[in-house]
């Protein structure tokens, strides 16, 4: 069986097309900001992506760089006023924050209604209860690359692999407000290794580097791998790659599957937050 390398690239690429022209269309320029505190090389090389991609679909950037020094009080004071800027649309805060920082109050410091990683707590359980356009980026993702690939998922045995909050959960929970149904496999989990091996789609966001092997799953099986880990040569993903071609029908690489649709989906998130302003108060 021939393996087809998912080509997330593409598909970002598409989804951003469809973002440019519509934000064309609204009456004033959103601004989206990536809150960046301290210096880590690695996640200011994202800030920068997401400010490269922002500014070509039309969406302004606001840069909003601090130093690892400043005190949780400090910060949670500048987002507060991140979210009184005219026409601001979505922030986001760069993750890790530095250790000495309270990293959940300052998530919740966002204005819920700008929250364009649902990441608080508030937009995390309207989320949950159905209550709001917002969803998780990278769950997002998962969903339009499966989408892409145009399976006709009723009927199908999908299996999430890990239910962390950015990528797991909310993406069972969107898989099943479709109707599906989706088997979840945890740490406690018993018969792993059978649940996985009859999987038609998986979906694995564990972050356990060349976990998932081509023994252990069936052929035909689409794997969607949105897990990343760190190793010697970079970043992998949970899937070994080499090991599943030949008996995986579809699976999306680590780099250049997931990640770049999860971009094009923040910034979608984005846009939705203007259409929404541009309607006016309710």
């Amino acid at each position: 069986m021939e393996t087809k390398i998912i080509d997330g690239k593409k598909i970002r690429d598409e989804i951003l097309a469809d973002v440019k022209k519509e934000v064309a269309t609204l009456s004033f320029q959103p601004i989206f900001c990536d809150v960046f505190v301290g210096d880590n090389s690695v996640s200011m090389q994202y800030v920068n992506m997401k400010k490269r991609m922002a500014e070509e679909v039309g969406i302004s950037f606001h840069d909003s760089f601090y130093p690892a020094t400043i005190t949780t009080e400090e910060l949670i004071n500048e987002i507060k006023k991140i979210n009184e800027i005219p026409n601001m649309c979505g922030v986001i805060v760069q993750l890790p924050l530095p250790s000495s920082l309270d990293q959940k109050q300052i998530l919740n410091t966002i204005n819920p209604e700008l929250d364009v990683d649902c990441i608080g707590t508030v937009a995390n359980e309207k989320f949950y209860k159905g209550e709001k356009v917002l969803s998780f980026p990278t769950a997002l993702a998962c969903v339009r690359i499966l989408d892409s690939i145009n399976l006709d998922l009723r009927g199908k045995k999908i299996v999430v692999l890990g239910q962390g909050e950015l990528v797991g959960k909310p993406a069972t929970a969107l898989l099943r407000s479709r109707g599906l149904e989706v088997n979840t496999i945890e740490r406690d989990t018993e018969n792993k290794k059978e649940i996985l091996k009859q999987a038609d789609v998986i979906i694995s966001g564990m972050g356990n580097g060349k976990y998932i092997t081509g023994a252990m799953i069936k052929e035909g099986a689409v794997i969607i791998d949105a897990g990343t880990s760190e190793s010697g040569s970079g970043i992998v993903g949970d899937v070994d790659l080499e090991s599943v071609k030949g008996i995986a029908s579809f699976v999306s690489p680590v780099p250049g599957g997931v990640g770049p649709v999860t971009v094009a989906m923040l910034l979608k998130n984005v846009l939705e937050v203007a259409k929404e302003k541009s309607k006016g108060p309710s």
